[in-house]
């Protein structure tokens, strides 16, 4: 069986309070793109778990995928598979690929081991594993609070417009992202400013609470947000934690300073 986790971007991500156990609340809405990853499983003696395309640091146990599998492997007796993770999304970008590609390995062991498992319930284990990670059970774009896990649906139409996306190749630790970060609740709310404000309203209203942190630390990522506008983006940000920054526009744009262009669906 094979599956093609997606990335996520960030419309708006605002922190909104420290919480007792350690966690942050958010305030964010996730949009699903169509940049993937490739995972596949299949029948083996012994479970293996192997990666081809772009590098993955660490060792094997602390990959989501893998954790994934050995989550619903002791709640249900699984039997032993090889695992393959063709990795397609930047690691560390703000993008979500690691948390699809765990989300997408909880649904897959669902189907193909027949465990009938309601969505609640797969969001249940996906929160297990991270925070971001319930949110591609369903993928689709959700207004995001608490840690991740509380979802709504968003009123949001952003058919056929065009998302450019700029890997600058800086690797943001969230928990670094995160100390730079007051918690406050705005005064707008993301969700409100999605669904009532059009998008060329949004670079004066909606934004992400990393940004400052993080771009202050690293100037020249401040630069890419101009260029985005430069190049007639609607409105530009940076996504989750960062580093990967993204701008909408209305035809597709130049490519001179972006790395990957796709079309919104």
């Amino acid at each position: 069986m094979i599956s093609f986790p997606n990335a996520k971007i960030n419309l708006g991500l605002n922190i909104t309070e420290k919480r007792a156990d350690g966690y942050h609340n958010i305030s964010s809405c996730f949009y699903p793109i169509s940049l993937k990853d490739a995972l596949e499983i299949f029948p083996s003696k012994k479970s293996s778990f192997q990666s081809t395309g772009l590098p993955i640091p660490g060792d094997k146990a602390d990959n989501l995928v893998w954790k994934a599998y050995q989550l619903l492997k002791k709640k249900y007796d699984l039997p032993e598979i090889d695992i393959i993770l063709h990795k397609v999304i930047p690691m560390g970008a703000g993008i979500g690929g690691g948390s699809a590609d765990a989300a997408f390995m909880l649904t897959m062991l669902n189907e193909y081991f027949s465990l009938n498992l309601s969505i609640e319930k797969l969001e249940g284990y996906a929160l297990q594993l991270g925070s971001d990670c319930p949110f591609f059970i369903e993928n689709s774009p959700k207004y995001v609070k608490g840690r991740g896990e509380i979802m709504e649906l968003v009123n949001i139409q952003l058919e056929g417009y065009y998302l450019g996306l700029v890997f600058p190749g800086v690797h943001v630790s969230t928990k670094e992202a995160y100390s730079g970060v007051i918690p406050k609740t705005p005064e707008l709310s993301v969700k409100g400013i999605i669904e009532n404000y059009p998008i060329s309203d949004w670079r004066e209203l909606l934004s992400n609470d990393f940004e400052e942190s993080v771009t202050s630390r690293i100037n020249e990522l401040q630069m890419i947000k101009e260029k985005l506008y430069e190049a007639g983006a609607l409105y530009a940000s940076m996504t989750g934690s960062g580093s990967t920054f993204y701008g909408i526009f209305k035809n597709s744009p130049d490519r001179k300073i972006i790395d990957k262009i796709v079309e919104l669906k």
